[in-house]
């Protein structure tokens, strides 16, 4: 009989324990901030003492230039694009073979893809055609000039985007609007 009791006892107690678990939620949490994370939405009003009406992405004041980056002088248009063409690189000619390393490193990570190695046209994507009618910087009707090149790497032609924000400076833009000027010339030979 005893045997009998201790054995109910047990399956009761087994049951009663097995009832209440849930394999959603564990019974005892060791660090909860593990479990359950507190989620902050952008700009909402956090009780830390800071920011207790919280954030809002402010522009920049009136006037102001980002770091490395002055206004373009010339507008996005046809007339603006032909103004380009007589600009001159700002680089410094005693750092020539400095800015035409820097341009070719920039050239083939970003523009080599499309315009090809040489400056040919013939980039991996023209190859799968994926992408086409991206033609040889040595066709006599580009008529390309180092600030044309600028113009176009800043504002992006027909189906060329801008490729300003990828580049870190606007001596950057110069170094490959140079680099593209040599390609020209090395095709044209």
């Amino acid at each position: 009989m005893k045997q009998l009791v201790k054995i109910i006892l047990g399956l009761g107690l087994v049951i009663s324990a097995s009832s209440c678990f849930d394999k959603n939620s564990p019974n005892y949490q060791y660090m909860p901030n593990m479990y359950e994370s507190v989620g902050y939405e952008t700009y909402e009003g956090v009780d830390n003492g800071l920011f207790k009406d919280g954030t809002e992405a402010l522009t920049p004041p009136e006037n102001t230039v980002n770091r490395e980056w002055l206004p373009y002088q010339f507008d996005n248009t046809l007339e603006g694009k032909e103004l380009a063409r007589l600009q001159a690189s700002p680089l410094d000619s005693l750092q020539y073979e400095d800015n035409m390393v820097k341009g070719a490193e920039l050239y083939a990570i970003y523009c080599a893809i499309c315009h090809g190695v040489k400056g040919d046209g013939q980039g991996t994507l023209v190859k799968r055609e994926k992408i086409l009618g991206v033609p040889s910087y040595a066709d006599a009707a580009r008529n390309i000039t180092v600030g044309s090149t600028y113009h176009t790497m800043y504002y992006g032609l027909n189906s060329m985007g801008s490729y300003a924000s990828q580049m870190s400076s606007e001596k950057e833009l110069w170094q490959v609007a140079e680099y593209v000027i040599k390609l020209k010339g090395d095709l044209s030979k």
